[in-house]
């Protein structure tokens, strides 16, 4: 009785929400059989090794094992969320911005190109080919909860991993210190590893993103040099042109995801913004505000604080003021356009008063 009872005990305890449990009783020549199966995480291949030679003794043993593991599974989980937030549009704004104000203004505008063209490559596939969660097409594959809601839409290919790739690796093209290319290429992998861990992707799905981005790294490193980026952003303009036009106007099924297609309109109408704002930050720049990247580490860390801060408070704070008088999506791109504006020359413009600190006279 106390084996049988605590087996369904764990089977249920350590169960993902609204899984099941199933318990069977059957004859196997001269035995009876009794099979306890559950839709958890169930136990590691290395720890029925130990429970085989080991034998643990007491089903104590054993329920103390199992919430060891789920233990050590919820650190995993927590740390896998926090990486794969590695993926996210705050983190690429944050690098691209950094290294465009303190590093190099040409690989700044190399690495706002491989984020938004990636963007609209990847919001594309994802109206084209509809691909459906892992969860979804399996109702029994196994998700990390905390991940569900912020993976809603389409599955293919992985936005996180191309944004990841992308932005990581671009840095990988950019810096010469080889510690700090390691540090970017680990990123670079784990992100799209962390999406396959919380199960909101498939390998497919991440191969597919990463691939993409990798392509971009290296096809348009030019860039990095300074060649061809009024070209590039001319590019980047019809691409989104042609995104809105193809979210705004293509024939999608009924049945298409909502939530995924009212995605796709707002990466649509925000990358027009950006793209035009980054358009007018290279043209004012290059003739009117030329600003300097280079100044001391604590003028440089001031610098970021500051202007960082400053483009947070512009992206939240004009959100709601631009809505009242404007449709969502055309008030959505007014807002990026001038959040690029500010990040590319209204910030830059109080440079030469950091270049000036710290240095001697």
């Amino acid at each position: 009785y106390q084996v049988v009872f605590n087996l369904m005990e764990n089977g249920i305890k350590y169960n993902q929400p609204g899984g099941k449990l199933t318990v069977a009783l059957s004859r196997f020549e001269d035995n009876a059989m009794l099979q306890v199966t559950d839709t958890g995480m169930g136990i590691p291949e290395d720890a029925l090794v130990l429970l085989n030679l080991g034998r643990l003794g007491t089903e104590k043993n054993l329920t103390e094992l199992v919430e060891l593991f789920a233990m050590a599974r919820a650190q995993n989980d927590k740390l896998m969320l926090l990486i794969t937030s590695l993926g996210e549009e705050t983190a690429f704004l944050a690098v691209a911005i950094i290294t465009y104000w303190c590093l190099d203004k040409n690989r700044g505008y190399y690495l706002m190109t491989v984020g938004f063209i990636g963007t609209i490559f990847n919001q594309f596939l994802k109206l084209l080919c509809r691909i459906p969660r892992p969860w979804v097409k399996d109702p029994n594959f196994t998700i990390v909860e905390e991940a569900r809601e912020a993976a809603s839409g389409y599955s293919f290919p992985s936005g996180h991993s191309q944004s990841a790739v992308g932005t990581f690796g671009g840095l990988v093209a950019t810096v010469s210190n080889k510690a700090l290319r390691i540090l970017f290429i680990v990123i670079a992998l784990l992100v799209p590893f962390s999406r396959m861990y919380l199960g909101v992707h498939t390998p497919a799905d991440v191969l597919v993103g990463s691939a993409c981005s990798v392509a971009m790294i290296f096809g348009f490193r030019f860039m990095i040099n300074g060649k061809g980026i009024p070209v590039m952003f001319g590019v980047m303009g019809v691409l989104a042109v042609g995104f809105i036009c193809f979210v705004e106007f293509f024939p999608f099924p009924a049945d298409i995801d909502a939530h995924n297609y009212a995605s796709g309109l707002k990466n649509a109408y925000t990358m027009i913004g950006c793209i035009i704002g980054v358009s007018v930050v290279y043209v004012v720049d290059l003739k009117y505000v030329n600003f300097e990247t280079k100044a001391v580490w604590w003028a440089q860390f001031l610098k970021i604080l500051v202007g960082l801060g400053t483009v947070l408070l512009i992206k939240e704070g004009l959100r709601m003021l631009l809505e009242m008088v404007l449709p969502v999506y055309p008030a959505r791109a007014i807002r990026y356009f001038l959040i690029v504006v500010w990040a590319g020359i209204g910030w830059p413009s109080f440079f030469p008063i950091f270049a000036k600190l710290g240095v001697k006279k």
